[in-house]
Formats: structure tokens, C-alpha cells, sequence
């Protein structure tokens, strides 16, 4: 059975973009790229309101700067991961080197991991800011709303990242554990010896015999 740990042996190719964009963990970025798009949207349009008598604006989540200050910067965060994740996504197919794929498949768990949790937090953050405040502006309901329902949508597609990634990267070390070797070029092994001459070959027929002397007779006349 031939071993390819993280895909590395199967690299190359051209680049298929129908393929590519109809797989499950691409259009799960997608549907990530979207929704940092509108929490950090809708929270820099909408989540400061200006109240009478007081001269700075204020969040909408309880008078809480931090709680829109905290949402805008997970959501842009996400944003600009979600972004470079598809390039990688793209590029992935054409490393050939199983280490650098290693790497990517780490960072890409490890980073889905994290945001999974920082995701939750904000939810449950806003959503707890939100309940507890008074007398909401007529129309900061629904941007409130929109925020906290797009956080929760991206608890569960960082959830189904972080799944995707963590099946690709034990994929990788039951490969790695089958015997796989990188296929890098050993530069130390000398080059082989020049083959020998093949067997049965005769000497030819017109070389003279080195001692000079040979079985010819010449004729008398």
C-alpha cells in the first residue's frame, strides 16, 4: 500500500476551481467569511448609538464598549483567517514537501480550535450584555439580534472546521505511522558506478595479436 502522509505524494496537478469550491471545508469558510462579515459590519455601522445628554456614543450591549469592541475584533480577525485559509486551501494541493503540510494542518486546527472557543464566548458575552439592557434604542434591536445569531452561526462552522482539520491532520500521522518517507532527493548518495561491458562480448576480429606474431603464412611464389 503506498503511503501519502498528508496527501504530499499525490501534489501536483492543475488547479481545479469547480472541484475546489464545491468541497465541504471550502464552503464552510465561505459561510465563516460571511458571518465575521456581518458581526463586524452591523456592529461598526450599528452597535454605537448616540443617547441624549450624553456627548460620546455608547454600544448597544449595555452601554458595554467592551462587548462591541470584543465582537468587532474576533470578526475581523476571522475575516482576514478565513481569507488566507482559502489561499492555503488552494496552494495546498501543490506542496509536495510533508512537513509544510504538516505545518498547515496544525495551524489550521489549532487556529479553527481557538476561534471555535473565542466564537462562544462572544455569543454567550453578548447575548448575556444584551438581556441585561435597559431600555434598548428602537433601532438597535435588530442589529443586537443580528450579531448575536451570526456569532452562534459561527460557533457551529468553526465547530465543522475544526472537525475537518483534525480528520486531515490524523489522517496524516496514520500515514506517517505506515512507514511514510518524504520523497526529497538524498543529496549525499554518490552517483552510481559506469556499467560494466555486457556479457558475451568478443574481441574483434580484425585486432592483431600484441605479440606480433600470428598464424599467417605468406604464399611462395
Amino acid at each position: 500500500m503506498e503511503t501519502s502522509a498528508y496527501g504530499a505524494s499525490l501534489a501536483g496537478g492543475s488547479f481545479d476551481f469547480e472541484s475546489f469550491i464545491k468541497q465541504p471545508q471550502t464552503i464552510l469558510r465561505v459561510l465563516s467569511w460571511i458571518f465575521s462579515i456581518v458581526v463586524f459590519a452591523t456592529i461598526t455601522a450599528e452597535g454605537f448609538m448616540n443617547t441624549q445628554g450624553v456627548p460620546n456614543s455608547k454600544c448597544i450591549f449595555n452601554d458595554n464598549d467592551g462587548a462591541c469592541s470584543y465582537g468587532s475584533a474576533i470578526g475581523v480577525l476571522a475575516f482576514l483567517a478565513c481569507v488566507a485559509f482559502i489561499v492555503l486551501d488552494a496552494y495546498f494541493p501543490q506542496i509536495s514537501n510533508a512537513k509544510d503540510r504538516k505545518y498547515i494542518v496544525l495551524s489550521d486546527l489549532s487556529f479553527s480550535g481557538v476561534w471555535t472557543f473565542l466564537w462562544f464566548v462572544c455569543f454567550c458575552f453578548l447575548a448575556n450584555q444584551w438581556s441585561h439592557t435597559d431600555n434598548p434604542h428602537e433601532n438597535s434591536g435588530d442589529a443586537a439580534r443580528a450579531v448575536i445569531t451570526f456569532s452562534f452561526f459561527s460557533i457551529v462552522s468553526w465547530t465543522l472546521l475544526t472537525v475537518f482539520a483534525y480528520r486531515r491532520y490524523r489522517r496524516g500521522l496514520d500515514e506517517v505511522g505506515l512507514g511514510y518517507n518524504d520523497p526529497s532527493p538524498d543529496q549525499t548518495t554518490p552517483y552510481p558506478p559506469y556499467p560494466n561491458a555486457p556479457q558475451g562480448y568478443q574481441q574483434s576480429p580484425f585486432s592483431q595479436n600484441p605479440t606480433g606474431q600470428g598464424s599467417y603464412q605468406p604464399p611462395s611464389y
